[in-house]
């Protein structure tokens, strides 16, 4: 092809000569420019052809690196989303297990009650500013209120995953008990249909293992022993739900609750290993948790009092068993009060502290307690006790906190 395209350019210059010649008068010797016209048109020619070919080694070699970069495996970090990302982190990181470390001692214990998920948990933060060793759940740790275990064990872990909640399950140990909400129905008790789930669920949320002695008998009752030698503090979490006989109501309506003189609170088995608790000398300062009060008596509201054969057999097992320092803790009244008792047999004064309502409190500002010391705070509030020894006996500090870590109210306790 490139022959005849040489011939037809020769023709193409003896014809461009002759016109030249003939309408310009030149002589034909005169047009040597047109001599190397064949020459530069073949060279064209050339250029064209090696031009295209340049170009279709280029496109076969850009085609031969896509297909080998597909081959490679992928190198480059993906880039996570900054949202999702440490938002998953965080909740792998509160569902780790967290054992128990009962050799630590305790200087200061924190604890609460009535703590509606829904609402800020913001007052953790003000917890945390105590730095407590230890964090006690006296119920209401969320409010469900349903027969719905899958919506409980959901509701249990919007709260484990919360930022503020978890300020004080990465510094401190977290034991509890629950009261009604989180059992499941207000003011239940043992007839609740789902009440082996939703032990399960607490003790799940609580992170307590597998193979606890627990988690092999039924209700939630437990006891732990913190510290070391003649500081040994033992907790004691009574389950008030599971075993609890009806409640009686007022047909009416003068009061919330009539006296249920032959039910119980308990059940036998656990009045049995309450005793057994109570009798073993293995700490000198016993913190017994109840999630409704114990000694205050005149309020409407659930106590105690509602079963008066329960409420006197505990007081009487206090005289009997003589625990060596004893110290009443209870929530579920959203305020706080701290009460104090003379029981006879008992060689102290036996006092109760109770703290309720993390999130919300209630209405009035009113209430008869023949057995209160100070004020009834109606306030969001949370409870501390810091724990000091003067020879090998305990000084308990009471204090009632709240918002911005507060001081409400102090009693200090000598053994």
């Amino acid at each position: 092809m490139l022959k005849e395209f040489a011939a037809l350019s020769v023709k193409i210059t003896l014809f461009f000569k002759n016109v030249v010649a003939s309408h310009f008068g030149v002589p034909r010797e005169a047009c040597v420019a047109f001599q190397y016209f064949p020459g530069l048109v073949a060279l064209s020619f050339e250029l064209k052809v090696f031009m295209r070919k340049i170009r279709l080694l280029i496109t076969v070699l850009t085609c031969c690196l896509c297909v080998a970069g597909m081959a490679q495996p992928e190198t480059k970090a993906k880039t996570k989303s900054p949202g999702n990302a440490p938002a998953a982190a965080q909740e792998l990181d509160a569902f780790k297990p967290k054992p128990v470390d009962t050799t630590q001692n305790l200087a200061v214990i924190a604890f609460g009650s009535c703590n509606k998920q829904k609402i800020s948990q913001n007052i953790f933060a003000d917890i945390a500013a105590n730095s407590p060793n230890l964090y006690i759940w006296l119920g209401d740790i969320i409010y469900a209120d349903t027969t719905d275990m899958v919506a409980l064990n959901a509701m249990y872990k919007k709260l484990k995953t919360n930022a503020d909640y978890r300020q004080i399950t990465k510094k401190s140990q977290v034991i509890g008990i629950y009261d009604d909400h989180d059992y499941g129905v207000n003011d239940g008790g043992k007839e609740f249909p789902q009440k082996v789930a939703s032990k399960k669920a607490l003790l799940d949320f609580l992170d307590v293992p597998s193979n606890a002695s627990v988690r092999k008998r039924e209700g939630s009752y437990q006891s732990y022993v913190y510290g070391k030698g003649e500081q040994r503090i033992k907790i004691i979490l009574l389950d008030t739900r599971y075993f609890r006989d009806s409640l009686e109501k007022d047909p009416t309506k003068q009061k919330r609750y009539l006296p249920n003189y032959e039910g119980d609170i308990l059940g036998e088995a656990q009045w049995r290993w309450l005793e057994k608790e109570l009798r073993t000398p293995n700490a000198n300062l016993t913190l017994l948790c109840s999630s409704i009060q114990m000694l205050p008596d005149e309020h409407p509201h659930e106590k105690w009092g509602n079963f008066p054969a329960a409420r006197k057999r505990l007081l009487s097992l206090f005289a009997k068993a003589k625990p060596k320092n004893l110290l009443l803790l209870s929530g579920d009244r959203h305020m706080a009060e701290i009460t104090k008792m003379d029981l006879q047999g008992l060689p102290y004064t036996l006092f109760e502290f109770t703290s309720s309502g993390l999130t919300h409190i209630r209405s009035g500002t009113d209430e008869i307690n023949k057995y209160r010391v100070g004020d009834l705070i109606v306030k969001r509030n949370f409870g501390i006790l810091k724990i000091h020894w003067v020879n090998n006996s305990p000084v308990v500090t009471m204090q009632v906190r709240g918002v911005q870590n507060e001081l409400y109210q102090e009693v200090i306790v000598k053994f």
